[in-house]
């Protein structure tokens, strides 16, 4: 089985409700076990910022499938969300993100690994070392790398995304 943690975002509609229905469908897929869960975070938009603000958490998985199927997952819990990618950085119903898969590195066209900015981006690394404080990612842990990273203005810290699954 392999370790992997998801970013996941979401900033119209019932924002909690995306990301718990995604927390949702992914334990509902065979091969995939969630272990843990980020509290949720809320953050002000990045790259477009003339739209709602986000909430982010970060989940962790146990899986058997590829990297390339956990993608594929991915990718079909964020059409069921009704994702459109009209806007590169724009508003989303659901937005998923492979982060890591165990220490897999990866440069394709459609899944790169880890996740080229993840390490740039508060919002990923606050709810991560929530979770995966120890994991190590480009030579320091995941703790390490969001000491070196300036706050986001604005980002708070909420309420637990839910509780894992028994």
């Amino acid at each position: 089985m392999a370790e992997v943690a998801l970013g996941l975002g979401s900033n119209l509609g019932d924002r909690e409700a995306h990301l718990a229905g995604a927390v949702q469908a992914l334990e509902s897929r065979e091969g995939i076990r969630v272990t843990a869960r980020s509290s949720l975070w809320e953050t002000p938009p990045w790259g477009v910022e003339e739209q709602p603000h986000f909430l982010n958490a970060c989940v962790l998985l146990e899986t058997s499938l590829s990297p390339m199927e956990v993608l594929e997952t991915c990718l079909a819990i964020e059409r069921e969300h009704g994702r459109e990618r009209s806007l590169r950085w724009g508003p989303r119903t659901l937005d998923i993100d492979v982060l890591y898969y165990d220490d897999v590195v990866l440069t394709g066209e459609v899944l790169t690994l880890p996740h080229p900015r993840m390490l740039m981006r508060t919002f990923v690394l606050a709810p991560l070392a929530e979770i995966a404080p120890e994991k190590v990612i480009a030579g320091a842990t995941i703790r390490k790398k969001l000491a070196l990273v300036e706050p986001e203005p604005g980002m708070r810290k909420l309420g637990p995304l839910g509780k894992v699954a028994e």
